[in-house]
């Protein structure tokens, strides 16, 4: 019995470990840093507030989209990763739920986002992820207190 489970416990380690080294595993990807101010400016440009919000960001020459209001940033149950807002960007239908209102969907169900990818330089995600992300910050788990009961 022993050795069964040292030998589940080895195969299961090399399953786990297998797993990031694949044609498309994100091990070794990296990106340089970006430039905040240069991502504000990339915001602006290709006019992310006619879709989005952020505290603080505004632009009145920017026509908004009557029926898409999407807020960045805010205080988030989990981290928002820098890799998770490049993918939100460059594939905004990649974590797309079904559980988004129709009104962000296409009737395929994919995002409406417009896909910046042959407009946007590589520089400019770079930049506009580093202006993006100091905007989102981690909200305090709230334990549920229960009432003791006594036996």
């Amino acid at each position: 019995m022993k050795y069964f489970l040292l030998s589940l416990l080895v195969v299961m380690s090399l399953t786990l470990f297998s797993c990031d080294n694949g044609i498309d595993s994100p091990r070794g990807f990296s990106l340089p840093t970006g430039n905040i101010e240069a991502g504000k400016i990339a915001f602006l440009k290709y006019q992310c507030l006619a879709c989005h919000t952020l505290d603080g960001v505004k632009d009145d020459s920017i026509t908004k989209q009557q029926t898409l209001s999407i807020s960045l940033g805010g205080k988030k149950t989990k981290i928002v990763t820098y890799a998770e807002l490049v993918t939100s960007i460059i594939n905004p239908s990649h974590k797309f739920s079904n559980l988004h209102s129709p009104q962000f969907r296409t009737p395929q169900g994919e995002s409406k986002m417009k896909v910046f990818n042959d407009v946007m330089t590589v520089t400019e995600l770079i930049d506009l992820v580093s202006f993006l992300q100091p905007n989102y910050s981690l909200k305090p788990y709230q334990q549920t207190r229960y009432q003791y009961y006594p036996h």
